[in-house]
């Protein structure tokens, strides 16, 4: 089965002001959005295949609840400057036959989703990425989301993440093998967004405010 990238997260600070340095450069930013009963808020940036999301965690007591806890969302996120991967890489299918998640993982309901609705969480540690399958997602969902970035940038054509330690995980096999994720080793967790191609040569470095650097 084919799969794509649905979008991204990183861990913030509460209320995610490291948001500005986006918006700073000329992405549109969208809705915000509360993850009731998972603890957790973010600031949104969508673009015409994917979106970019900034994470906090903003109810620490939801966030370490029975069905929660699992995630280890609340780990990642206290950790996000030390020991934790703070990023999440959320998949989809490229296509609407839905025939279930590329990696093994386990079933996550959380109290936010229509009670039909699934996320599959990939088994790994805080040491890598937080990896989610979205059976449920298309394309189509993001496209409706997206608006022009005064930036002019359309869609993410490629992730390379960095990592202190090479990514050992049954997932982060799975998820390299579909092409959607490139993996190198460095002294600090970080990730590489192209868009576009990387049509014009450019590049934004988002540190230390973010760990994050645009492919333009």
């Amino acid at each position: 089965m084919r799969v794509e990238l649905d979008h991204l997260f990183v861990c913030t600070a509460a209320g995610g002001l490291e948001a500005e340095k986006l918006t700073e450069i000329g992405l549109r930013e969208g809705p915000s959005n509360k993850h009731a009963g998972q603890g957790t808020a973010s600031r949104r940036f969508a673009l015409s295949n994917a979106m970019i999301e900034l994470i906090w965690v903003s109810d620490a007591a939801e966030a370490q609840n029975q069905q929660t806890k699992r995630t280890l969302l609340w780990e990642r996120w206290c950790g996000r400057g030390d020991r934790a991967c703070p990023f999440g890489i959320c998949l989809r299918p490229a296509n609407a036959r839905d025939s279930g998640p590329p990696f093994p993982s386990w079933e996550y309901r959380p109290a936010y989703l229509q009670d039909r609705l699934v996320m599959h969480v990939g088994e790994a540690g805080i040491e890598e990425p937080m990896w989610v399958y979205l059976g449920f997602m298309q394309r189509l969902h993001r496209q409706q989301w997206f608006r022009e970035h005064a930036i002019g940038i359309r869609e993410i054509t490629g992730l390379t993440l960095t990592t202190p330690k090479p990514l050992q995980s049954l997932v982060s096999r799975k998820v390299i093998e579909s092409g959607i994720l490139g993996a190198q080793i460095g002294t600090t967790p970080l990730l590489e967004i192209e868009f576009d191609g990387q049509c014009r040569n450019e590049q934004i470095d988002f540190r230390p405010h973010l760990p994050l650097v645009f492919q333009l």
